[in-house]
């Protein structure tokens, strides 16, 4: 028998590129409204949409107020008169469900580990989006189940959300130990946070020294430190005892 029984996936910044992701979706939404796209603000639509997920995270603002705020904020930083933040959401989010890219051969990685542990995603993303994402890559046929905040009323790493997770699994006919479980994830806020805070194992995934170009990081790392760090998804092999069956991976070695 493994170390664990089942993994926790995080899906955008984990399983799939989401700034990859989301520059195609905004570049291709302001276009279509004959804004100029620049470097300076998709990276700045990054930083503002990064601010208002962590505010949901910690119930500071409704899934309604960060969808549209996001872009309403961005619209004013620029002046960009007479843009429509909720038509334009709309739009972003129907862009945004239709481009992915796996992350460290994600797909083969899942699909190896498909009926070898049970495999289930936990993302605050849009229903909507997460669902196409899922299904056009491929990823959702490997999984046991999926739960999004949006659906489950309540955002990582808030308890309610795992509880949720907790009360599923029981109907599902699977008798869930919270130790044999495992978070893999790329935010130290809302996947790690909340795993520290449930008592589930983590797995911080962070391909970038991310100590390097944001020091706030450190502060909550400190606080919520993961029981695991790798920087490429073939080390999760290692952290679950196992060998890959598909030739997956590198000679890279997880920390922990």
């Amino acid at each position: 028998m493994g170390r664990f029984d089942a993994i926790l996936w995080d899906v955008d910044g984990t399983l799939l590129d989401f700034l990859y992701a989301q520059r195609c979706a905004l570049s291709t939404c302001l276009q279509k409204t004959g804004q100029t796209v620049t470097e300076e603000i998709l990276q700045r639509y990054s930083a503002i949409n990064d601010g208002y997920w962590k505010r949901y995270e910690l119930g500071e603002v409704t899934k309604e107020q960060l969808l549209t705020g996001r872009f309403a904020s961005l619209f004013e930083e620029y002046h960009m008169d007479g843009m429509d933040a909720e038509a334009f959401a709309g739009a972003y989010e129907e862009h945004l469900g239709k481009v992915y890219r796996c992350l460290d051969d994600s797909f083969r990685l899942c699909k190896d580990l498909s009926g070898r542990i049970r495999q289930y995603v936990i993302t605050n993303g849009v229903t909507a989006v997460q669902e196409s994402k899922l299904r056009l890559s491929g990823l959702g046929a490997f999984m046991d189940d999926i739960f999004i905040s949006e659906r489950v009323g309540i955002p990582k790493p808030q308890k309610g959300f795992f509880d949720y997770c907790m009360s599923a699994f029981v109907r599902a006919g699977f008798a869930a130990d919270r130790q044999r479980l495992l978070i893999v994830g790329d935010s130290l806020s809302s996947d790690i946070k909340g795993g520290v805070l449930y008592g589930i194992p983590t797995c911080w995934y962070r391909p970038d020294d991310i100590f390097e170009t944001d020091g706030a990081v450190r502060e909550v790392y400190e606080q919520y430190r993961p029981d695991y760090e790798i920087s490429h998804l073939s080390q999760i092999y290692q952290i679950l005892g196992m060998n890959p069956e598909s030739g997956i991976g590198e000679d890279t070695k997880a920390e922990g």
